[in-house]
Parts: C-alpha cells; sequence; structure tokens
C-alpha cells in the first residue's frame, strides 16, 4: 500500500498524455512523416522537465547521475527494434496503458508484444552486445543512491 502513490503518478501521466494527444495513431504517423512538429514538441518538452528535474536531484536530493558511455551496437539494434514497434503500432509503452485505460483493446494486441519482447530479451541478454563491466558498476552504486 505504501507505493500506491505511484499508481496516482501514473493516472496523472496517463491523463496528460491523452490530453496532449501522445497517444493519438493520427499524430505519431504525423510525426514519423514530418508533417507536424505537435509530436516533437511533447517529446521535446519531455527532455526539458527530466532535465529540470534530474539537475534538482542532484542539487537538493544529493543524487548524481552519471551518463552512460555509447554502446553503438546496442543503441542501435534497441533503436530500430524499438522504431519499428512505435511505427507499426502508433504507440511506444507509455501510451499503450492510456490506450487500454480508454477501452481500445487492440492496443492490448501491441502491449501482450511489448511484453513479449521484453521476455525475449531476458533471455537473450547475456548473448546481446552489453558493456557487462559498466552495467554491474553502475547496478552496485544505482541501487544505494536509489535508497539514500
Amino acid at each position: 500500500m505504501k507505493n500506491i502513490r505511484f499508481i496516482f503518478y501514473g493516472i496523472i501521466f496517463s491523463f496528460i498524455l491523452i490530453r496532449v494527444e501522445a497517444i493519438s495513431w493520427f499524430r505519431i504517423q504525423e510525426m514519423f512523416h514530418f508533417q507536424s512538429f505537435h509530436m516533437y514538441g511533447v517529446l521535446l518538452s519531455g527532455i526539458a522537465v527530466a532535465m529540470i528535474g534530474l539537475k534538482l536531484l542532484n542539487k537538493y536530493a544529493g543524487i548524481e547521475t552519471k551518463s552512460k558511455p555509447l554502446q553503438l551496437p546496442a543503441n542501435i539494434i534497441g533503436g530500430i527494434s524499438f522504431g519499428i514497434g512505435w511505427g507499426i503500432t502508433g504507440a511506444c509503452s507509455a501510451p499503450l496503458y492510456s490506450l487500454i485505460g480508454l477501452q481500445l483493446w487492440p492496443a492490448t494486441i501491441a502491449l501482450l508484444g511489448a511484453l513479449i519482447g521484453t521476455f525475449i530479451y531476458a533471455v537473450l541478454k547475456k548473448k546481446l552486445p552489453h558493456n557487462y563491466e559498466f552495467r554491474n558498476k553502475t547496478d552496485k552504486n544505482t541501487s544505494t543512491a536509489i535508497s539514500q
């Protein structure tokens, strides 16, 4: 019950996604066809809010964030697979829950595909191009930084 606030945050986030039309298939297709700035504006706003939030966490909570080194093969494979899924379904992971909340049931098929993809990644994780040494060091530092 102590984590119920995260459900509340998710509901607010979903409401915002719906209001800014970030869950609209037509808006996403406009973005991919470079016909509208709307979705780029939404994405850039999210980046700006995240940057400000991370700076505030660093300044007031003492939580440091460090950039991961570029892992080109992993980034290319992940970006291409995510982009293909996003282009085909017209939704990335967060809006899927909003679409299901709006009772647009075909979104459950896309969510199921995302969950299957996550499972396949977990099975193949050790065979994919990752920088294991960096990941192990980060996991230890991240868990202590978050628990503080």
